[in-house]
């Protein structure tokens, strides 16, 4: 089956995954890749750990120790689960570090005189101009 006809990708989203050793689809003689279903599995996995905020080299790494059931991933390797744990922390450091630096925005978008605050929810043109 070609993945094209089973879903549309990004320009080069098959193509990077098999750059990236996450893919080996069959080639046809006229050069175009043939994905079969597992293949077609297998780009489903991808996307749900890209969603989950993982990079292509670790889900690279970890790919061959998850398997589908149903709608969900099930780790099948004993070490995965510590990597995964010290992803998860990764991502957990980086939405504090994110809420950090929002609530310092909202502090500084809180300190606005309230003639530039009008300004700026009045749709006022005028972009960095002082007070």
């Amino acid at each position: 089956m070609l993945l094209g006809q089973h879903q549309r990708q990004q320009r080069d989203g098959g193509q990077g995954h098999e750059e990236q050793h996450l893919l080996q689809p069959e080639r046809r003689p006229s050069g175009y890749r043939e994905y079969s279903e597992a293949d077609v599995d297998t780009v489903r996995r991808i996307r749900s750990l890209l969603a989950a905020g993982l990079n292509t080299a670790t889900i690279a790494t970890i790919l061959p120790c998850l398997r589908d059931e149903g709608e969900r991933l099930v780790p099948t390797c004993s070490d995965l689960l510590a990597d995964l744990t010290k992803e998860r922390e990764r991502i957990t450091k980086a939405i504090i570090d994110l809420q950090t630096s929002r609530a310092a925005l909202d502090r500084v978008i809180a300190a606005a005189p309230a003639d530039v605050a009008e300004r700026a929810t009045s749709g006022a043109t005028a972009r960095f101009t002082r007070a």
